[in-house]
């Protein structure tokens, strides 16, 4: 039965789970290991029935707020879209495990993650815009407040990360176009700013690129670019200029993506028969570009979901891998093929 007020009660969702009582509780308040199919089964129970238990009683029980941080600095020099679909699967992911999610979008960096340490605000924090030397880790190495980072530092030791495997992104991008026969390439990166606070992405990618290009003997340009069409008309006009021969582009810059296919149609580059074209970037951009992009997809909801899940499995005191890398996907579109003559 219901209780007074039509809400579903733990004993229900005990019952609907073939548990017992205080294994629903275990579950939700991280207080014992439960096995993973266990916890499963519970979880799937509780979204079934829509079972909301009491949030300032299950506070009091665990000790707990039932809250975790997610920390997402709003750059103008970033694309948001992507950081906000990240943002949704972490609030989506933490309300089916009871949390919410507090959101510090502030450029404040460690004044933020010690603010949240020492008010006890939040169970678990989430890192995103994670850089090679971020400032915000040796506080997170020091701590006992669990942590995920959407992103790979540089040092990733003692900490938990999860992201796409952007170096494999950059090659895999490379022995694309070096198959079809291009040998002459052109990366069109982040903004200059990007690469300069060393964001951990930007550079991985890179590196994929130019070592997989030196590997298969392919030349190559990498140059970073704004995302308006001034900044794209200005570095392709270099690109061509410094290299004629360049056949294939590969550029991780979402807002690039169109206005670079704009200017190749004004220069008279067809795409893929002049100039093949490969996008590291979201999957909706990619196949609704004015030329279907070839692409590897960056999956940000697979990305925030995983990074609540790792949180969840610290907190319950579960072993968790120290660095879970999504491997790259390329999907084949019409932007790329062989070069021409």
């Amino acid at each position: 039965m219901t209780d007074t007020t039509g809400a579903v009660t733990l004993a229900e969702v005990a019952r609907h789970a073939g548990v017992s009582a205080s294994t629903v509780s275990y579950v939700l308040s991280g207080k014992r290991s439960i096995s993973p199919s266990t916890r499963e089964r519970v979880e799937s129970s509780i979204r079934t029935l829509g079972y909301h238990p009491n949030a300032r009683a299950r506070a009091l029980a665990s000790s707990r707020s039932q809250i975790l941080a997610l920390m997402m600095p709003l750059r103008t020099d970033m694309y948001l879209p992507v950081m906000m679909e990240i943002a949704v699967a972490v609030a989506t992911t933490a309300r089916s495990h009871g949390h919410d999610v507090l959101l510090l979008t502030g450029e404040e960096g460690p004044a933020a993650l010690r603010r949240v340490m020492a008010s006890s605000l939040a169970d678990a924090v989430i890192l995103m815009d994670v850089e090679t030397d971020d400032e915000r880790l040796p506080l997170l190495r020091e701590s006992e407040l669990p942590a995920v980072l959407i992103g790979l530092p540089g040092s990733p030791d003692r900490l938990t990360c999860v992201d796409l495997d952007f170096e494999a992104t950059g090659a895999l991008c490379v022995e694309h176009l070096a198959e079809l026969g291009h040998r002459e390439l052109a990366f069109v990166g982040e903004a200059t700013a990007v690469y300069e606070r060393h964001t951990g992405f930007a550079e991985r990618t890179v590196r994929g690129v130019q070592s997989r290009a030196r590997e298969l003997g392919v030349r190559l340009l990498h140059r970073p670019c704004d995302g308006d069409y001034a900044a794209i008309a200005d570095t392709l006009g270099r690109i061509f200029d410094e290299r004629p021969g360049t056949t294939g582009v590969v550029v991780q810059n979402e807002p690039a993506v169109e206005p670079l296919l704009s200017v190749l149609r004004r220069q008279g580059r067809a795409v893929p028969e002049d100039v093949s074209v490969v996008a590291i970037g979201p999957e909706d951009i990619a196949a609704r570009a004015s030329v279907r992009l070839t692409s590897v997809a960056v999956p940000a909801q697979e990305m925030g979901r995983r990074a609540v899940e790792l949180a969840m499995s610290a907190l319950a005191r579960q072993p968790v891998p120290r660095q879970e890398l999504i491997a790259p996907s390329l999907t084949v579109r019409a932007s790329s093929g062989p070069p021409p003559g």
